[in-house]
């Protein structure tokens, strides 16, 4: 049971009544006590919850989905089965972070019919959002109480990543296309496929010359050769500690998603084949030999239940994991941690395993506070602030350094250009004959 507030209003104007008129307690508990009981019969007069019938539009085996950032508009029924007039207000909870609006519904529902009310949900995380209890209040004919029940109707929400990089594809697109056919390249290299005959110009290298060809025509004929496709590129997403921390209002493993997601997209377009793996501890999730039409929606899906785990990321499950899934010399993508102590002792022990079978590119998500950190001199405290951003960006740029030496390409930039800056990197790649 459940008073609302007319009753507290009742009760209050019916003692100040009898405060002024008869100036007693015994006045002041007659009146509460029939008030009590007004609103125990009030209540008891009110439809039962428990008869109601509760459902949802949706099929409750099944998440519907939307991206992060969009808003999704979920529906329940209300059935009165019975012979009264339900007067309701319910309330249909969901999550904290799917930002559920409104937070009660007023609704009537006359006998035998069936009502509908809608709440919308405008989710602030990635990641299944679950409805927690449909908490349902009848009023009572007076509206002075009411009876009150909850009940599970079970719904979830899927929040996808919102995969704000889309904007760098076009541009990215068009330096595919010049590599990929548009512009023929005339020497072979390791990574390059044959692609068509044409006639020889002056300028053109003579070890480009096709004798067969050239001996059937009144011409020399040259080859040219375009970057190989059908490659295979497995990105890999270090969901470890590393992934948890801040960068501006997100995790940056945020940043690594929309990195994976604006690399797929480019390089399924290319032709070539895209896996993704993301552990720390144990394997959260993987996408492999999904087609170029379902890639991304694929993508999408494994990484929207993803979260940063507070654990040191198991390197030689990461390497064991690699090496049985890139059976073929590959492009590995580990968007991982730059940190020096990290690297150093999860890393670099594994790190010539990976090497000597495929390229590794290790992208990392830099903070930009540290250069506004360390640009800092305002004061003594701003000084020592800045020469503690200083050590941490010397220390990053010394891990850079020493993978490099050892034939890994890094990327290291902020969370908006890491995706973009990586993109470029991979098109580098694939112009080498390096893939």
């Amino acid at each position: 049971m459940a008073v609302t507030g007319r009753l507290a209003l009742l009760v209050a104007l019916g003692a100040l009544v009898v405060g002024l008129l008869v100036p007693s307690l015994l006045g002041v508990l007659v009146v509460s006590g029939a008030l009590a009981l007004l609103a125990v019969v009030d209540a008891l007069a009110a439809v039962p919850v428990g008869s109601l019938h509760l459902d949802r539009e949706q099929d409750p085996a099944r998440a519907t989905t939307l991206r992060l950032g969009t808003s999704l508009e979920v529906a329940l029924r209300v059935a009165n089965p019975g012979r009264r007039r339900a007067d309701l207000v319910l309330r249909d909870a969901w999550e904290p972070s799917a930002s559920a609006v409104p937070a009660r519904h007023r609704l009537v529902v006359p006998a035998g019919e069936r009502r509908r009310v809608v709440t919308t949900l405008t989710p602030t995380r990635r990641g299944d959002r679950d409805a927690v209890r449909v908490t349902v209040r009848s009023l009572g004919p007076l509206g002075l109480a009411a009876r009150q029940g909850g009940r599970a109707v079970p719904a979830s929400v899927r929040v996808l990543p919102p995969f704000g990089s889309r904007r760098h594809l076009p541009s990215r697109l068009a330096r595919m296309r010049e590599l990929d056919g548009r512009r023929a390249i005339q020497v072979r290299g390791q990574g390059t496929e044959f692609d068509s005959l044409r006639e020889y110009v002056a300028g053109d290298d003579v070890r480009s010359l096709d004798w067969r060809a050239s001996a059937r025509s009144t011409e020399l004929v040259v080859r040219t050769w375009r970057p190989e496709r059908d490659r295979h590129v497995l990105v890999v997403l270090d969901t470890g500690r590393s992934s948890a921390g801040r960068v501006g209002d997100a995790p940056r493993l945020d940043a690594a998603l929309d990195t994976a997601l604006l690399l797929a997209a480019l390089a399924s377009r290319g032709g070539d084949r895209v896996d993704l793996l993301a552990l720390d501890r144990e394997v959260r999730g993987s996408v492999l030999g999904a087609t170029a039409g379902d890639l991304l929606p694929a993508l999408v899906t494994a990484m929207a239940p993803l979260e940063p785990r507070l654990v040191e990321t198991d390197m030689r499950l990461l390497a064991a994991s690699v090496l049985a899934r890139a059976g073929q010399r590959s492009l590995v993508v580990l968007v991982t941690g730059l940190d020096e102590a990290a690297v150093t002792e999860g890393l670099d022990p594994v790190l010539g395993s990976l090497l000597r079978r495929h390229t590794v590119l290790l992208a990392a998500v830099d903070d930009p506070e540290l250069a506004t950190m360390a640009a800092g001199r305002g004061d003594a405290e701003a000084v020592y602030t800045a020469a503690a951003a200083e050590t941490a960006r010397a220390a990053r740029r010394r891990t850079a350094e020493r993978l490099g030496r050892r034939g890994v390409e890094v990327v290291d930039a902020g969370p908006d250009e890491l995706p973009p800056a990586v993109a470029d990197r991979y098109l580098a790649l694939k112009a080498a004959g390096r893939l």
